[in-house]
């Protein structure tokens, strides 16, 4: 018997195509008559797969990946005992009770607390929350513990800022405690900035209400009455699914007065940022809050003595109060079981860039890149070697493949120049210029900066004219020790995070691929074939056989010659836009 089918709608299953094969198993089981539950859910972190559909009959559950909806009747009835429809099913198989798959690797390796419930639950079903041990944490907080005991707790489940400083959380929590106001805050970040990071989006769109347990219980531990969760404006669904997730929780009385009626009271509301970087800093994001413009100010005071609006703040992002709930619930053991002994846990990332399985994963702390990215994330795309993988966004740096056996945490990444960061890892093959990387997200990071400081305002912008140059042909050579000067100057003279950790890209590009930089600047070439104006497209003539499909995708008409005769490209006409090689099946055309 069938007993529940969920498909997963976060954004990346609707991009897929999602809403078309709910509605397509939603019209196959009403026509069939069936008695079934059909319900959306999270994402269970294979983004590469979706639309991913589970079906869970007898107890036991079946997934299926890039389901499509003409795929829908076949499942269904493969489930209902027609032998030849299995077969046809088989191949879409992901995961299974008592099955065997390729696939098996991406989850044998996670250890799922903050994703405990994304991918399972509806996350616009708060009964179904409550059913999974939902909202028991913050009543067990309110009826058996005192605020100093959560804080306690905290403190010895070694749970450290998952939004990239790792600052201890129960430390954080007790400094906040320990200030004295009319009034306390507690904020959650959700300004998840970083290119190819996604993990707080997921989380907020997969389960929301754990975030909100956590503010719930960091609030009591602090003594705040009034939070603020704050989520760029770019992540509607998430945004969606939140303001549901408080209306509701508002409805059961988990938001409001007199909570589990008790002395406690508590509630949030949502503040959509626009987008801009550095409000996922501290106090630019409470200045964001306060309508005011998004600029970093100087610490001390910090926010645990005078935040938002000059009351004690507590900030944590998403994660980390994700994780709140299980810790507090289960008890600081079982979460510090997991990691290293100085950073305990575990850590989401998402999974981007030239990875055979994008998405989402959650592993313990301690792990090794190489079994982050070839066991769970199964390797490079089609076979290619592994370069270097940027973790920490922005802010962060690129990690060699000479270092791909270290442990991820804490300190063991910040020793290679890189950052934990929120948890983006952007993985990149042997096509890949670093000079080219290390530009373009100093680019990010110099268009993202407030412009307050000098040193972050005008010391990125030197630095990116000089990477601009090198990759034109233009680079000269001192450019290479100038750019390490101002990345250290940049580091020691800004004001917030954002310009302290810009120029980490381009440090540790140097540092581990000043090749790379030499051959651009000395030899004037790009040795992974991707800066435009170090390259050159040619036809060898010994393997064009005049097939005259270069010619027809060539944009500006650059590349000449007859039908069964050899074609030549004219490097003055050639914009290097690649198409020409694309299309070539017989791999005559040439860079160089």
């Amino acid at each position: 018997m069938i007993e529940e089918i969920r498909i997963g709608l976060n954004s990346c299953g609707i991009a897929a195509g999602g809403n078309e094969v709910y509605e397509a198993l939603k019209k196959e089981i009403a026509q069939k008559g069936l008695s079934i539950k059909l319900k959306q859910a999270g994402c269970i972190g294979m983004c590469y797969r979706e639309p991913i559909v589970d079906v869970i009959q007898d107890g036991k559950l079946t997934s299926y990946g890039n389901v499509t909806p003409k795929l829908v009747p076949d499942i269904i009835d493969a489930h209902l005992g027609k032998m030849e429809k299995k077969g046809v099913v088989q191949e879409f198989i992901v995961r299974g009770d008592g099955i065997i798959t390729k696939e098996d690797s991406f989850f044998k390796k996670q250890v799922k607390i903050v994703l405990r419930n994304c991918g399972i639950i509806d996350p616009d079903d708060i009964d179904e929350y409550i059913r999974r041990d939902g909202y028991r944490a913050i009543e067990k907080a309110l009826r058996e513990l005192s605020p100093e005991r959560v804080i306690e707790m905290v403190q010895e489940s070694g749970l450290r800022g998952r939004g990239g400083a790792g600052f201890p959380t129960g430390i954080k929590w007790d400094l906040a405690r320990a200030s004295r106001g009319e009034k306390k805050f507690i904020v959650c970040n959700g300004d998840e900035g970083d290119p190819g990071a996604f993990m707080d989006r997921s989380t907020l769109e997969g389960d929301p209400h754990s975030v909100i347990e956590g503010m719930l219980i960091g609030a009591y531990a602090i003594g705040a009455t009034e939070g603020y969760v704050y989520v760029r404006a770019e992540y509607p669904l998430a945004v969606q699914r939140l303001r549901n997730a408080i209306r509701l929780a508002r409805e059961y009385g988990f938001l409001g007065k007199n909570i589990f009626r008790t002395n406690f009271s508590f509630d949030t509301n949502i503040v959509e940022g626009a987008g801009a970087f550095v409000c996922g800093e501290e106090t630019a994001l409470m200045a964001s809050i306060e309508g005011k413009r998004g600029m970093p100010r100087t610490r001390p005071p910090y926010p645990a003595a005078s935040g938002l609006c000059g009351y004690p703040t507590n900030i944590n992002n998403v994660e980390t109060f994700a994780n709140v709930p299980f810790i507090i619930h289960h008890g600081p053991s079982s979460f510090n079981q997991y990691g290293t002994k100085k950073s305990k846990g575990t850590k989401v990332f998402s999974l981007a860039g030239k990875i055979v399985r994008g998405g989402l994963v959650e592993v313990p702390m301690g792990i090794s890149l190489r079994d982050v990215i070839f066991d769970v994330g199964g390797g490079i795309l089609k076979g290619k070697k592994f370069k270097a993988v940027q973790l920490g966004g922005p802010s962060g740096g690129c990690i060699p493949e000479s270092l791909i056996d270290i442990p991820v945490d804490y300190d063991s990444i910040t020793k290679t120049g890189a950052i934990m960061g929120s948890g983006g890892m952007v993985v990149m093959d042997e096509d890949t210029c670093m000079v080219d990387v290390a530009r373009f997200f100093l680019s990010f990071t110099q268009d993202e900066s407030c412009g307050k400081c000098t040193f972050c305002r005008l010391g990125t912008k030197r630095m990116l004219e000089i990477l601009n140059r090198i990759t034109e042909g233009k680079g000269r050579d001192s450019d290479v020790e100038i750019l390490e000067k101002l990345g250290e100057e940049i580091k020691l003279g800004s004001l917030c995070g954002l310009g302290q950790t810009a120029p980490n890209p381009v440090l540790t590009t140097i540092r581990y691929f000043k090749d790379e930089y030499e051959e651009h600047i000395k030899n004037k070439k790009c040795p992974a074939h991707k800066c435009k104006s170090l390259i050159t497209y040619s036809i060898v003539p010994e393997k064009c056989n005049g097939c005259g499909r270069c010619a027809k995708v060539c944009p500006v008409g650059a590349i000449e010659g007859k039908p069964k005769k050899t074609y030549k490209i004219d490097p003055e006409k050639c914009t290097r836009c690649g198409f020409c090689k694309d299309s070539c099946k017989f791999d005559a055309v040439k860079v160089e």
